[in-house]
C-alpha cells in the first residue's frame, strides 16, 4: 500500500510505460513490442517495500516487477521515478488499478513527499499525480456541522506517502502521509481531502456533533499525535483503519455521512491492558484473507511519551473487527506482514523473519538466509528484514542486502541481488570493463558486515584471493582452493588472519587465477 499532494486545480498527467503490464488476466505476450526492454534483475540491493498479486511481485525502491518467480524482471519507465530523486514509498494493486506513492530524502535526512503514479490499465501506462499537500490558504476545514481551524501542510518534508490503499468499491484512494495526516481522493488524485481524526484526548468523533479544536500534527510541544499518520487500510467489509502515533482509528461503513463524505471515527489505542494495542505507534496495518471475518494485523511500536506508560514493540491482531485484541510477538520491532492461508509472515527488521503456521498463535524465527545454489553469495548476518510478500507459490522478503524467495515456507532461499557485470559486452562509463571489483566500497564492517570481492572464472581452476595493507603486508587469505567456472564472490569482514579487526584505511586485494593476478583496492572506513 502507500504516500503526498499540492492542491492544484488541474492535475498534470505524464504518461509513462511499464514493462510489461502486471494485470493478472492480461497475457504478457500481448504487451511486448511497445514496451521497454526488461532489466537484468533487481535494481537495488536495499529493498524498501514489496507488493504481490497472484504471480506478480512489485519491488521498491525502483518499481521492479517479476511475474515468473524472478526468472525475468521488468521495470516501469517513468520520468517521475527514474532520473529523479524520487523512490517508491508505497504500492497498492487492486485489479487493473495500481497506485504508487513516491518520496525522497530531503533536507536533514527528512523523508519527503514526491507525488504518485497511477495506472488504470494494469500497468500498461501510468499518469503522475501531485502530492497531497495543502495550499497556503487552506486554514479552514468543514467537518460535518463543525467549522475547524487548521494548520496548512505545505512542505514536502515530513509528509511522505508511507502507506496507500485503493478502495475499488467506492473508487477512493487513501494515503497515510505522516505530517500531512490521512488524506483521501475521490477523483483519481486530482484533489485530496484532509481527513479529520479524533484529536488526542478524544475517544471518538462524529460529523453530527459540534467541535472546536485546531487541526494540527504534532510538532515539538504543539499539535496532536493522532494527526501524524503511518498506515491506512480499507478492509473487505469497507472498514477504514488509520494508524497514527496515537494508535488506530476505525471508521465503519455506518459511520459514513453519505451527504458530506465525512466519517465518524473511534480511536483504539494502548491502555496498559491485554485487550488493547501493545504500543501506540501503528506503522503497518494488513488484513489476513480467511473464511469469515478477516483478521486485521497491526505493527505497533513503543512510544513512551507519558510517564508511567509501559508500551512495547510487537503485534496486535483483532479477529472481530476491533471488538477484542490479542498481543503477540511482544518486544519485536515488526514492520510488515504477508499471509498464505493460516500462515503469517512478519518482517521483524533486525530480528529477522517470523513465521506462524496457526494464524499467529505460535511462532518460529529465521535469522540466517542461505542460498544453497550459490554458496559463495552470502547474505549478511543479522540483516534487516524490511518487507515481506507472498505470491501464489512463494514467500519473498526484502532486506538491506538483497531480495530472497522461498518456495518451502522459509526453509531454503534463493537470493536475488543487483550486480554490476564483469567485462560487459557493451561497456559504459557506469559499467566499464573490469576483471574484478569489490562492493560496497568504501566499506564499513559495522554497517555492511563484509565487503564482497567479485571475480569471474572462464574454466574450473585454482583461485587465490588475498588482502594486503598499504605497505603490501599480507592481512588475510580469503580463498585458496579449486572453484568451478562462473562468477564468484569472496567476502571479507575487515579482520586479519588472527581474527582481529584491522585499522581504517586503504587495502589492496589480489585475485590469482590461471597464472595471472588482478589487483583492486578497498577503502575501509569505520
Amino acid at each position: 500500500m502507500s504516500r503526498r499532494s499540492l492542491f492544484l486545480a488541474l492535475a498534470v498527467l505524464l504518461p509513462v510505460g511499464l514493462t510489461p503490464a502486471i494485470a493478472q488476466d492480461v497475457p504478457r505476450a500481448a504487451l511486448w513490442g511497445a514496451m521497454p526492454e526488461p532489466t537484468e534483475g533487481i535494481l537495488r540491493n536495499s529493498i524498501s517495500n514489496l507488493f504481490a498479486v497472484g504471480d506478480s511481485l512489485w519491488v521498491g525502491p525502483l518499481l521492479n516487477l517479476t511475474t515468473d518467480g524472478g526468472q525475468t524482471w521488468q521495470v516501469a519507465d517513468t520520468d517521475s521515478l527514474f532520473g529523479s530523486r524520487n523512490r517508491v514509498f508505497s504500492i497498492d494493486v487492486e485489479g487493473d488499478v495500481i497506485w504508487v506513492g513516491l518520496g525522497y530524502t530531503g533536507r536533514e535526512d527528512q523523508f519527503a513527499a514526491g507525488g504518485f503514479l497511477v495506472s488504470r490499465d494494469g500497468g500498461q501506462t501510468f499518469a503522475y499525480r501531485f502530492d497531497q499537500l495543502d495550499a497556503p490558504g487552506d486554514s479552514i476545514l468543514t467537518y460535518g456541522v463543525s467549522t475547524l481551524r487548521a494548520l496548512p501542510i505545505i512542505t514536502q518534508e515530513q509528509s511522505p506517502p508511507f502507506d496507500i490503499d485503493y478502495d475499488p468499491v467506492l473508487d477512493e484512494v487513501w494515503v497515510a502521509g505522516f505530517g500531512s495526516g490521512i488524506r483521501r481522493s475521490r477523483d483519481g488524485g486530482a484533489t485530496w481531502d484532509r481527513i479529520i481524526l479524533p484529536p488526542d484526548g478524544f475517544d471518538a468523533i462524529s460529523p453530527d456533533e459540534p467541535y472546536d479544536f485546531f487541526v494540527e500534527p504534532a510538532r515539538g510541544e504543539t499539535g496532536f499525535l493522532n494527526y501524524n499518520a503511518f498506515s491506512v487500510l480499507v478492509d473487505e467489509e469497507g472498514v477504514v483503519w488509520a494508524g497514527t502515533s496515537e494508535g488506530v482509528n476505525r471508521s465503519r461503513p455506518e459511520d459514513l455521512d453519505a451527504a458530506t463524505g465525512d466519517r465518524g471515527w473511534q480511536l483504539l489505542t494502548f491502555d496498559g491492558g491485554p485487550n488493547a494495542l501493545v504500543g501506540k505507534w501503528t506503522v503497518s496495518i494488513e488484513e489476513q484473507p480467511l473464511p469469515g471475518r478477516n483478521p486485521i494485523w497491526f505493527a505497533n511500536w513503543a512510544a513512551n511519551r507519558v510517564q508511567g506508560e509501559a508500551q512495547r514493540f510487537g503485534l496486535t491482531v483483532t479477529r472481530d473487527g476491533g471488538e477484542t485484541f490479542e498481543q503477540v510477538l511482544t518486544d519485536v520491532e515488526t514492520i510488515d506482514f504477508a499471509f498464505a492461508g493460516e500462515r503469517v509472515y512478519v518482517a521483524g527488521r533486525s530480528s529477522g523473519l517470523f513465521i506462524s503456521d496457526d494464524a499467529g498463535r505460535t511462532w518460529r524465527s529465521v535469522r540466517d538466509f542461505f542460498d544453497p545454489t550459490r554458496p559463495d553469495r552470502i547474505v549478511r548476518q543479522n540483516v534487516d528484514v524490511a518487507a515481506v510478500a507472498t505470491t501464489r507459490d512463494a514467500v519473498w522478503i526484502g532486506t538491506s542486502d538483497g531480495l530472497l524467495r522461498s518456495t518451502d515456507g522459509g526453509q531454503t532461499w534463493r537470493l536475488f541481488r543487483a550486480e554490476v557485470p564483469l567485462n560487459p559486452d557493451t561497456p559504459t562509463d557506469d559499467v566499464p570493463r573490469v576483471d574484478t571489483y569489490a562492493y560496497p566500497n568504501p566499506f564499513s564492517p559495522a554497517a555492511s558486515g563484509f565487503v564482497r570481492v567479485r571475480y569471474a572464472l572462464e574454466s574450473d581452476q585454482t583461485v587465490r584471493v588475498r588482502i594486503f595493507d598499504f605497505g603490501m603486508n599480507l592481512v588475510r587469505d580469503l580463498v585458496n582452493e579449486s572453484q568451478p567456472a562462473g562468477t564468484r564472490e569472496a567476502p571479507w569482514d575487515g579482520t586479519d588472519n588472527g581474527g582481529l579487526r584491522v585499522a581504517n584505511g586503504p587495502y589492496f586485494y589480489a585475485v590469482e587465477a590461471n597464472g595471472e593476478t588482478v589487483w583492486g583496492k578497498i577503502l575501509l572506513i569505520e
